[in-house]
């Protein structure tokens, strides 16, 4: 699909409601005309097709008119959250912007600050000999630096020629997130209600779910942890929603089996996507499951040495200033481990976050969600610690729902975990937040 079919679309839903943003409602309508607006703009400061722009600001209505304005115009759309990116000036010399678009609080527009006209690198090129728009996303990796990773928005678009379901949807994942990007264009795409929220605290969500009848809330498993600990979900009406889905994070079993007492009527799914191939469709065995079936046209999937790899028709371009993370033969590694049954996988953690223990493997996904099972267990952390003997030994932090002695805490969770799992999965350096007798204890 072209972003002049999206665009289209926009029009032809003129009379729908089109975002609810600080309790005001935005119609389609409303959005075709800053569209409109915000190409005159791009006139008047003659922005030219392939042009690199940095889009500053958080999610609103105003921001999502300025993007669609600008893949229109057929430019290079940076976008960058001020809250998430406190370095964004450092950033936009990154991506080599030429020019800057700062919507403060969602409104009025800014000038668009010229920045040293640079903007030259082989995959701009292939942009713009395309005649296409782009997109530049920051990885958001667990080490090492963000890689800025640079997409054909025409190939992006692909997956929402087919209309598909018309539900209201509170925007979780932020504007500069694949997924945040991911849940825009679906919602535009079929002409559906996205509630911008900028509180995303667990009252918060639930307000706003409760206030402007949210059918879709898409969240990540750390949201869904702090709701549970909160109990936020008793104090509002959540019976509007019909599908609850997670990503970006494990899943923990424990918090996923909390969620029917939380989400009474909806269905749970897992989702996965990536900065460097978009979100692919997913379909959880069952709502209870952690086993999911990924891909989706224009998606392949294959397991090589216990670990994802995904070829997309969407995949990016490659990223600015890193090496490619493609195989010869087109297959990104994602670096998640999975476990496979048929067609369904089971993540089991990231690569870079394998605990090995005299050569063999531990998750700490899979640690965690034992200790979990104790009650009193608010959160908990595992992780690797260097050892002389078995290179690395498996510890945990465990924040408390209330005050316990640290001694007989830590004997129990030993204990807790001595019967459910191996020896060498058993933490043997156990450190309490919170108000219990003793910090720590071997």
């Amino acid at each position: 699909m072209s972003i002049d079919v999206l665009i289209e679309r926009v029009r032809q839903a003129a009379e729908r409601e089109a975002f609810v943003w600080r309790d005001t409602s935005y119609s389609y309508a409303w959005l075709s005309d800053r569209i409109i607006h915000w190409r005159r703009r791009l006139d008047e400061a003659g922005v030219e097709s392939g042009t690199v722009v940095c889009l500053v600001g958080e999610g609103s209505p105003d921001t999502v008119a300025a993007l669609l304005a600008l893949f229109a115009r057929g430019c290079i759309a940076v976008p960058l959250v001020p809250s998430n990116h406190l370095r964004w000036r450092e950033l936009c010399d990154v991506v080599q912007c030429q020019r800057v678009a700062r919507i403060e609080d969602g409104g009025p527009d800014h000038e668009l600050e010229p920045c040293q006209p640079r903007g030259s690198h082989a995959l701009y090129d292939v942009l713009r000999a395309r005649r296409v728009p782009g997109l530049v996303l920051f990885s958001s990796g667990t080490t090492g630096p963000s890689k800025a990773a640079v997409h054909d928005v025409s190939r992006l678009l692909r997956k929402f020629v087919k209309r598909r379901h018309d539900l209201r949807t509170l925007a979780f994942m932020p504007f500069d997130h694949i997924g945040g990007q991911d849940t825009i264009l679906y919602a535009i795409s079929n002409g559906s209600c996205l509630i911008l929220s900028d509180d995303r605290s667990p009252d918060g969500v639930c307000r706003a779910v409760e206030r402007h009848r949210v059918e879709v809330l898409p969240v990540v498993p750390t949201f869904l942890t702090l709701l549970a600990l909160s109990q936020a979900y008793r104090r509002y009406d959540l019976s509007s929603l019909k599908f609850v889905t997670y990503g970006a994070e494990l899943m923990s079993q424990v918090v996923l089996n909390k969620c029917p007492e939380m989400f009474p009527g909806a269905r749970l799914l897992q989702k996965y996507g990536a900065t460097e191939v978009g979100t692919l469709r997913s379909a959880s065995r069952s709502s209870d499951s952690l086993w999911v079936r990924i891909g989706g046209e224009g998606y392949q999937t294959r397991v090589v040495d216990g670990m994802l790899q995904i070829k997309a028709e969407a995949a990016m371009l490659g990223y600015l200033s890193a090496p490619s993370p493609f195989t010869d033969d087109g297959w990104f590694v994602t670096r998640d481990c999975v476990e496979a049954d048929g067609e369904f996988v089971r993540f089991l953690g990231r690569e870079s976050d394998i605990i090995n223990v005299g050569g063999r493997k531990v998750f700490p996904g899979h640690v965690e969600d034992v200790i979990r099972q104790l009650p009193g267990v608010a959160d908990v952390t595992v992780f690797g610690q260097p050892n002389p003997i078995f290179g690395q030994v498996v510890c945990a932090r465990v924040s408390l729902a209330v005050p316990q002695d640290a001694k007989l805490f830590t004997s129990a969770l030993k204990r807790h975990c001595m019967d459910r799992l191996p020896d060498y999965q058993v933490p043997v350096m156990v450190t309490i937040e919170g108000p219990p007798t003793n910090q720590c204890a071997p």
